[in-house]
């Protein structure tokens, strides 16, 4: 089982910046697509974004698009979601999930295609 540890939440002013880690403690993560996910006070957990094991692939909510940018390195077995120009809205734990998939071009960004995920990090924005 794939373990990953979120990490780099916290308090941050609108417009800010945040560099999430997911990190894996076990296994190489090459051959897992690798989602970020978040959820605020009474809504559901949604996804953020993906990176796929071949090629490159990634995806993004609508919401976060040219805000939120995804980075594999797997030397690390870490995955970071980098966070420009936050806004308040984007207050929530924010959480990591892998699926081992093989090499493949694409991902997912619903919940329910992750077998393994990590426990949280907390993400306030807020002046």
């Amino acid at each position: 089982q794939l373990q990953l540890v979120e990490s780099g939440g916290g308090l941050v002013q609108p417009g800010g910046s945040l560099r999430l880690s997911c990190a894996s403690s076990r296994f190489t993560l090459d051959f897992y697509n690798i989602g970020w996910f978040r959820q605020a006070p009474g809504k559901e957990r949604e996804g953020v974004s993906c990176a796929s094991t071949h090629g490159g692939g990634t995806k993004y909510a609508d919401s976060v698009k040219g805000r939120f940018t995804i980075v594999r390195d797997n030397d690390k077995r870490t995955v970071y979601l980098q966070m420009n120009n936050l806004k308040p809205e984007d207050t929530a734990v924010y959480y990591c999930a892998g699926k081992w998939v093989g090499l493949r071009p694409d991902c997912k960004t619903d919940k329910g295609e992750y077998e393994d995920w990590g426990q949280g990090t907390q993400v306030t924005v807020s002046s």
